[in-house]
């Protein structure tokens, strides 16, 4: 391993560990709007998708190019994200942190059988080992943490349970679709797509069945900053998840949030002044040496990423009479060359 390859694995664990403290802030915010009796999963993403589309929808726009993916296939990619979003965040009306953040790991194994069928990924053996050590540092986590409330009615918490899993697999298909569009090399254009379809299904979906929980609820000003920052961390979240798909692929990135229980650790001690058990610092250390071990053997994966339709040949068309002709990009199939 040269220079450059280390300091693309230190990049790529960092920006990991970004995404995994806007996710941990995602589930705080998440657990004590649950705890306030307010149950607005859709409301809740609808101002994600908003202010995604606001920053990022006016710079594609100004571009004035084609679309590289069809809209359709941002339909399709915003529909199962925003059902994702759904799903999870409505499981903190019945389950506990620990149990969403417990079940929400089904999204790796989801990810890898994904990646394996849609995208032809090939894991190594190791890559499979780290994967399973990153899981046993998060089931430590847990034990630490199992007489402990987290957060959420706990009502049901079979139902939650259930929604959790049904959410894993949509955020499983989100990220191998989203996956798939970053390696077309516009990022900006997916985050801006998913956004707009985002937000239109999110607007849909809220007048359908969520209307009335919504005109219930009280806007004081402790709700409006649990929204606002919901909404912040979340397009932190959106903002960096594609360069991290781009510069290795979803199930890396999948790895990098089970650490978001670690930054979880953090906000208790500093913001509740509550004891940590040994056991966090135990689980901490083994899901680093897992991410560790699968970002060493990354360049073992082997992609053959191709799509059996029109599609296969992508055109970039600049909308101006003074360029009819179009510009063909050549979509590499390795990871490094789309690093400049």
């Amino acid at each position: 391993m040269n220079k450059r390859e280390i300091w693309r694995l230190i990049y790529l664990l960092f920006l990991g560990q970004v995404i995994s403290f806007s996710l941990a802030v995602t589930s705080f915010t998440s657990s004590l709007i649950a705890d306030l009796g307010t149950d607005t999963p859709l409301t809740q993403s609808f101002f994600t998708y908003l202010f995604l589309s606001l920053v990022y929808g006016p710079i594609l726009f100004c571009r004035r190019h084609k679309l590289l993916v069809p809209w359709y296939w941002y339909v399709g990619l915003a529909l199962v994200d925003v059902q994702g979003n759904f799903l999870v965040v409505k499981a903190y009306q019945y389950s506990s942190i620990t149990s969403v953040t417990l079940l929400d790991c089904w999204t790796i194994p989801w990810v890898m059988i994904l990646t394996w069928i849609v995208l032809k990924t090939r894991y190594s053996v190791w890559q499979f080992i780290s994967a399973g050590i990153c899981v046993v540092g998060l089931v430590l986590v847990l034990f630490s943490d199992a007489g402990v409330s987290g957060g959420g009615g706990n009502s049901r918490p079979l139902l939650g349970d259930v929604l959790v899993i049904a959410g894993t697999l949509c955020y499983a298909l989100s990220n191998v679709g989203e996956e798939f569009c970053v390696k077309k090399k516009d990022r900006v254009e997916v985050v801006a797509m998913l956004g707009i379809f985002g937000a239109i299904i999110s607007v849909l979906q809220i007048l359908l069945i969520e209307r009335k929980n919504l005109e219930e609820v009280k806007w004081t000003p402790t709700m409006i900053s649990l929204f606002a920052g919901f909404a912040t961390s979340t397009f932190l979240f959106y903002t960096i998840v594609p360069f991290v798909l781009q510069m290795s692929g979803s199930t890396l990135f999948n790895l990098s949030l089970l650490t978001s229980d670690m930054w979880a650790v953090l906000i208790r001690i500093f913001f509740y002044h509550q004891q940590v058990d040994w056991l966090y610092y135990l689980a901490f250390g083994t899901v680093a040496i897992g991410l560790i071990i699968y970002s060493l053997n990354e360049h073992k994966m082997h992609f053959t990423t191709s799509i059996e339709d029109e599609q296969a040949t992508v055109t970039y068309e600049r909308l101006s009479p003074e360029n009819p002709e179009a510009n063909d990009y050549v979509l590499s199939a390795e990871v490094d060359s789309n690093i400049n």
